[in-house]
């Protein structure tokens, strides 16, 4: 047979594949990958329910389906005050999805993509299947902060795009008003594009605000900014997103979409475009999760680790340098074998490995998990 050449010779099974496989034959408890162990809204099942026996089973528009869209539209505006057209939202099956797409509409091979590292593991893939180039810029430890003199230092005419992540996955920073005004003056100043993942937006903490893209009208022209409905309503598993960008960015988004995908789960997006109308069921998203996160920091406290701050998303992160000086994917397999509990090794999200000996915990789950994995923890 023909030797075939792997267009990603370097990458293999993902963490969450590994630890979540190992979680499962050693019966630990998974506060590795980032999904909730407790039952989505039921209105929303029953809205999908409705949905399906009403005949709505048929192929959505390849865009995605109005009523939703404009939905979504009217959300943005009550949000971020922003005027968001229905024809610049595209419905996707999931945000990760969009984020690939995105990607892919605009890159080239040798373009350059600046991405913050750790990052969600999706994007330097993403990157390197079209032909170009991941710039990392590690995020300032602890607290994960950009340091945006190496943004500038490192954007030369091969650059063409910047990643963000806001809430952050796997750390839980957020950007600032201050961080926004600096990324849209290199943006704009070096004619690049911006995905934004905005994934958390109702994933964010101690009254911080979200300083989505779509707040700022010069910066969104030449963004794609990528959201989940599975993290809004824990519902992860229906994979399904959406991608906002200007019409011209939109246009060329879709030309790709239309041929991967088409469209997405009709009776899903029917019954999101009614359930999004109550505000409440995102609105108060943050304090509901914001509790989960408190009630686990405070079971935390009686273990050794050291907590770093979150500021959003599902997870938080833990330094265990006064514990082991294991690699953190070591450290990681010793949790699930020897304590019962699944984690993430935080070096996993940058692509040379550093290691600052953090681990990232999820703490979207029950409370009996978060109190049964944390006593387990108690033990080291």
């Amino acid at each position: 047979m023909e030797s075939f050449e792997s267009k990603l010779p370097n990458i293999g099974t993902s963490i969450f594949t590994t630890m979540s496989a190992l979680a499962s034959d050693h019966k630990a408890i998974n506060l590795g990958q980032g999904f909730p162990d407790f039952q989505m809204d039921e209105t929303l099942i029953s809205l999908t329910h409705q949905a399906m026996t009403k005949g709505h089973n048929q192929y959505a528009p390849m865009a995605g389906n109005m009523a939703l869209r404009e939905s979504l539209s009217e959300k943005f505006f009550l949000l971020y005050n922003s005027s968001i057209s229905p024809d610049c939202i595209t419905i996707t099956p999931g945000g990760t999805y969009a984020i690939y797409n995105a990607l892919t509409t605009i890159l080239k091979p040798g373009d350059e993509v600046i991405v913050f590292e750790p990052a969600y593991d999706s994007y330097i893939p993403n990157i390197l299947v079209n032909g170009a180039i991941p710039v990392c810029i590690p995020l300032d430890f602890p607290d994960y902060s950009i340091n945006w003199n190496k943004v500038t230092a490192a954007i030369n005419k091969k650059t063409k795009a910047i990643i963000i992540n806001s809430p952050h996955n796997p750390t839980g920073s957020v950007l600032s008003a201050s961080d926004v005004k600096i990324l849209s003056k290199i943006i704009i100043e070096n004619n690049l594009f911006l995905i934004s993942d905005e994934v958390y937006e109702h994933l964010i903490f101690d009254n911080k605000p979200h300083h989505s893209i779509l707040k700022y009208p010069d910066l969104f022209n030449r963004s794609f900014v990528c959201f989940s409905f599975g993290k809004v309503y824990n519902c992860t598993g229906w994979k399904m997103g959406y991608c906002v960008a200007p019409p011209h960015l939109t246009n060329e988004f879709r030309k790709l979409h239309q041929y991967n995908a088409f469209s997405c789960h009709t009776p899903t997006q029917v019954a999101l475009a009614s359930h999004i109308k109550n505000k409440e069921s995102y609105l108060s998203l943050s304090s509901t999760m914001q509790k989960k996160r408190d009630f686990f920091l405070s079971c935390m406290k009686n273990t050794s680790f050291s907590m770093l701050p979150s500021y959003g998303s599902y997870f938080v992160c833990a330094s265990y340098e006064n514990i082991s000086q294991l690699p953190a994917k070591d450290f990681a397999i010793q949790l699930i074998k020897e304590y019962g509990v699944a984690t993430i090794p935080v070096s996993a999200f940058y692509a040379d490995g550093r290691d600052d000996k953090v681990l990232r915990f999820c703490f979207a789950k029950k409370e009996e998990t978060l109190l049964l994995a944390t006593e387990r923890l108690q033990n080291l």
